[in-house]
């Protein structure tokens, strides 16, 4: 992971006294709530539903122990002894005090973290693959480049006031689990035909109100041109997007305006006046950041699997499907990469108490090189683990509740804080999410409906990325009561949007017609291995509409 530098560290301390003293002032009636707001949004401050919420910024997923230590810490003097991995591969704290923020902001800067640009109208964190620098099927580690898109948007002045929030997404592999085609910018790591690395670059993706698929806008883009482009690409965006009305404010919005060829061409006219000017990367500027990325001193290990991993596997069986579907494949010999779930039934899906925490961190440092991974599945995830170390690590693991075999089956839920503690949410996820797992809560069932990606969010900001969900659930208001409105088809990768299946229904009948959509899924696939996703790709989603709205229900379950 990277270390900061004097620079790095100066801003971000910096910053620490900048805000306290704004906070002073506005506690001190010196500056107004509309004064106040742009300043404390980029430092990561929201005011909710109940309290404020502070999110803290973990770029590009990525903690060394120590910071996750500092998390607890916080999690439990500043809040009530939870935080709350999201999406975007950041933690949220949803009760601190106002008057206490700049006192954790000053707490973070001692580990090298910050809230910086976790939220307004400016570029936020940029993610990546949560197994980037591990995964066998890898191009490129996409963390440098992330890192410099990190240093590069970091108080851009040009860019600080943008007409709405900014997300770009690296994937470094062949397999996208960065979910790019739903970015502002997507970037895929590419190699030409004479084998040199770049980038595939995607624009105009997104979610929220007006979901959208992104478009290819550079089919190769030489690494070296990487920051130059994003900057023609921003200029463009800052010029003609609308600041008018902030519900069309997003570079999707502009690109389908504009068409994707004009946009296209803008932004290359743009890059022609940029292309070789001072941002363009050189291998000295690459190799610095390489230089502080602290990298794994690997063991040299076998590729065969040790004799007390075969022996585990064969003796116990709930170890075996834990190492099925928590366990992933590392590039380097003898080595494996483990998610640690944070979807156990009945818990708020993404929440660590501050003992978890620390408890993950001690983890890290035994059994690993004292590192951990943000997913935007908002799982943990262990990168470096030996092999001959799974049995022993997993008994620890489901101690500590984060066992939980469920990694890509239904109970994996994404799913948003919601109506209970975000101000913008129009109904609550989490109690949907905790009844949709009970009744789902049993492995052997789980194993036999297979892949399975089920996303909730509370409102049309899609923070549960409900749109890209096999299963898709968004929390509306009818009336002032909370109803669930039910897509299916979506997918991540390949991107696809989900389609609504029909009327919103009460919470209560929400299990119920996912366990409609699973009998039709069942009962249709052509083979075991057929996914949900597939069917529905198949078969449209006439059948799974029927199926849910067969039954004779109370007229108040639907809206």
């Amino acid at each position: 992971m990277y270390q900061y530098d004097d620079i790095d560290q100066r801003i971000v301390e910096e910053r620490v006294a900048q805000f306290r003293d704004q906070t002073r002032r506005f506690l001190a009636g010196q500056i107004s709530e509309d004064d106040f707001r742009p300043l404390r949004l980029q430092n990561g401050l929201y005011i909710q539903r109940h309290a404020p919420m502070l999110r803290v910024a973990i770029p590009y997923g990525v903690l060394a122990s120590r910071q996750l230590r500092k998390l607890a810490h916080i999690a439990r003097t500043y809040d009530r002894g939870v935080g709350h991995f999201s999406t975007r591969q950041n933690i949220q704290f949803n009760w601190p005090q106002l008057e206490q923020v700049p006192n954790i902001l000053a707490e973070l800067a001692t580990v090298q973290m910050h809230a910086i640009q976790t939220s307004g109208n400016c570029v936020r964190n940029t993610t990546t693959d949560h197994f980037a620098g591990v995964a066998a099927d890898e191009l490129i580690d996409p963390r440098v480049y992330c890192e410099l898109i990190r240093q590069w948007s970091t108080f851009h002045p040009e860019f600080a006031f943008l007409p709405r929030k900014f997300k770009i997404a690296v994937n470094g592999a062949i397999a996208d689990r960065a979910a790019t085609w739903v970015h502002d910018i997507g970037l895929h790591a590419v190699r030409n035909e004479s084998g040199d690395i770049g980038f595939r670059v995607i624009v105009g993706g997104g979610l929220g109100r007006t979901p959208m698929i992104g478009v290819v806008v550079r089919e190769y883009l030489p690494w070296k041109h990487l920051l130059t482009y994003l900057e023609a690409i921003l200029r463009v965006y800052n010029r003609y997007g609308r600041r008018d009305n902030k519900h069309k404010a997003r570079i999707k919005i502009l690109v389908k305006a504009m068409t994707p060829e004009r946009f296209q061409r803008e932004v290359e006219t743009e890059w022609g006046r940029l292309k070789d000017g001072e941002n363009t990367l050189v291998e000295e500027e690459v190799t610095r950041i390489e230089a502080r990325m602290v990298r794994p001193d690997y063991a040299v290990l076998s590729p065969e699997q040790p004799a007390v991993l075969r022996e585990a596997l064969q003796a116990d069986r709930a170890f075996r499907h834990w190492h099925e579907r928590n366990v992933q494949a590392h590039k380097v010999p003898g080595y494996a990469a483990v998610v640690l779930s944070l979807k156990a039934t009945g818990r708020a899906p993404g929440d660590a108490t501050a003992e978890q925490m620390e408890a993950v961190a001690a983890l890290a440092d035994r059994y690993g090189f004292g590192e951990i991974r943000v997913s935007h599945e908002q799982n943990l995830i262990l990168p470096d683990i030996p092999q001959a170390d799974l049995p022993a690590l997993y008994a620890q693991v489901k101690a500590l509740g984060f066992a939980t075999p469920n990694i890509g089956l239904l109970t994996n839920i994404i799913s948003c804080p919601g109506g209970d503690f975000c101000s913008l949410a129009n109904a609550r996820s989490i109690p949907v999410a905790q009844a949709i797992q009970a009744r789902f809560d049993d492995l052997a069932r789980l194993e036999d409906i297979g892949a399975l990606d089920l996303n909730i969010s509370g409102c049309m900001n899609a923070c549960g990325h409900h749109h890209v969900g096999h299963i898709g659930i968004l929390g509306v208001d009818k009336h002032g009561a909370e109803y669930y409105q039910i897509s299916i088809g979506g997918n991540q990768a390949p991107a696809r949007l989900g389609k609504v299946i029909g009327p919103s229904l009460g919470s209560e009948a929400v299990p119920d017609a996912i366990e409609a959509l699973i009998s039709v899924y069942l009962d249709e696939r052509l083979h075991a291995e057929e996914r949900f996703v597939e069917v529905v790709e198949r078969l449209g989603i006439e059948p799974f509409r029927e199926s849910v709205y067969a039954q004779s229900e109370p007229e108040a379950l639907y809206a």
